[in-house]
């Protein structure tokens, strides 16, 4: 089995400065920080109204925000492939999007920056160090 990134959103040139190769590198480099190989992620940039929907319906804010994430198998067994869930990107609303798919990836892998006392945002700012 193989790490499966889907990019949407991204045509096939640059989409504020990434291509969906990059998301694709900037996935895995995450994914790779928490040791994870194998499983299918989805991350696609949306408008501002799309997430602000989905921040609404999902986590009761009518605001837009820069990225959420949402995990799928976690941990758990699979029935397949591990779908390890998407990450939801806006663009205008991001001040950094690299910055944003490594975020949202890091929560697909469990971290949680509102619980762990710092810990993934000081793995971010070192993947983020690391790509640039």
């Amino acid at each position: 089995m193989t790490l499966e990134i889907e990019v949407i959103g991204v045509a096939s040139g640059r989409h504020d400065g990434l291509t969906a190769h990059e998301v694709e590198q900037l996935c895995a480099l995450a994914l790779a920080s928490a040791g994870i190989e194998e499983g299918h992620v989805a991350v696609e940039l949306v408008d501002e109204s799309r997430i602000r929907e989905l921040n609404c319906r999902h986590r009761g804010s009518d605001q837009p925000t820069d990225v959420l994430s949402f995990p799928v198998d976690e941990d758990g067994a699979a029935a397949g492939p591990r779908e390890l869930g998407d990450v939801i990107i806006c663009p205008p609303q991001a001040s950094d999007v690299r910055e944003a798919v490594v975020h949202g990836v890091l929560h697909l892998t469990g971290m949680d920056h509102e619980t762990d006392g710092g810990e993934m945002l000081a793995l971010q700012a070192e993947l983020i160090r690391w790509i640039r």
